[in-house]
Parts: structure tokens; C-alpha cells; sequence
């Protein structure tokens, strides 16, 4: 998250300002969702980065220092991925220790390998669309706005992409 480009809006948002924060907010929501990523179950990113950004919208007021808000954002989603992985051992019995990792799923390297050549044989522009959807979890506006094309384009071509890539995977 570039500090420089919300820090007006940080300063005004921890002052009251509504739509400041709503700014910061949108701003915040996908590198929160990017790092919930790697702290979170799958399941759980999604719940992690809406009550993270609640957190954020009511205790905005609290902070100190703005140069910290960036590491207090991603400490707020670790503790609430952490705080769902809790729930869900005491629901299911598992013992709960202090580091508590994500379930991964290693998936095997033929398949890896597959995806890594079903992209290549993609042209440029549809293997570029599926990469900032699907690895930068870019949304539709901001491809249509780095791409310089209208958001209508920006879905075909993404839909293009994934069914060629899916014609390759299957062949």
C-alpha cells in the first residue's frame, strides 16, 4: 500500500471524515486480503479481512503514528485469522498452540507444471489479464484501469483466457 497516496486520507479519516475513511478502507481491502492469504484458512480470509477493516473503521481514531498504519493493518488481520483458526480447534477438538500455521495442501508439481505451461501457451494479453486477476487479485475496475480498456473488455478477456487455459489443461 503506497503511504503516500491515502496518507491525507488517514489524517483526515482519523479525524471523523466519512468518506476519508471509506477511501482508506477500499485502499486497504486487497493487500489486507493478499496478506490474510498466507495467515488465514481458506475459508476464513474473507471473514479475517471484514472484521480487520471493522476493527480498523472504529479504532482509526486510536493511532498514533500514521508511518504505523500500514504494519498495524497487517498485525490486526494476523490476530484475526489467528482468532478464527482458535475457533474452529475448539470446535473440532484439536489441540491449540501458539503457532498456529494454515492448512496447506501441497499440490503436486505435474500440476504446477501444467498451469505454468497452459499459461505460456497463452497469448501475452490473455496470460497478462489472468495473472492480475488471479496472482495480483487485482478486481475488474483496476485491470480495466492499469489496462486502459472498459470493464466490459476486461471480463471477456478474462473469460477468453480462462477458457483457453482450461482447453489446454484439459487436452
Amino acid at each position: 500500500m503506497d503511504l503516500l497516496l491515502v496518507n491525507g486520507d488517514l489524517e483526515a479519516a482519523r479525524k471523523g471524515d466519512r468518506l476519508a475513511l471509506e477511501r482508506v478502507l477500499v485502499q486497504s481491502r486487497q493487500n489486507l486480503r493478499r496478506y490474510a492469504e498466507f495467515h488465514c484458512v481458506i475459508n476464513d480470509i474473507e471473514d479475517a479481512v471484514q472484521e480487520s477493516l471493522m476493527q480498523v473503521s472504529r479504532k482509526l481514531g486510536d493511532l498514533r503514528e500514521l508511518e504505523c498504519f500500514t504494519s498495524w493493518l497487517f498485525r490486526i488481520v494476523k490476530r484475526e485469522c489467528n482468532r478464527l483458526k482458535r475457533g474452529m480447534r475448539m470446535l473440532t477438538g484439536d489441540v491449540i498452540t501458539e503457532n498456529i500455521l494454515p492448512i496447506v495442501y501441497p499440490e503436486p508439481i505435474e500440476w504446477r507444471q501444467d498451469v505454468a505451461a497452459a499459461l505460456e501457451s497463452l497469448p501475452a494479453h490473455y496470460r497478462q489479464v489472468i495473472l492480475l486477476r488471479d496472482l495480483e487479485g487485482l478486481t475488474i475496475a483496476e485491470m480495466a484501469e492499469q489496462l486502459g480498456l472498459g470493464r466490459e473488455a476486461v471480463k471477456s478477456r478474462l473469460h477468453r483466457a480462462r477458457v483457453l487455459a482450461r482447453e489446454y489443461l484439459d487436452s
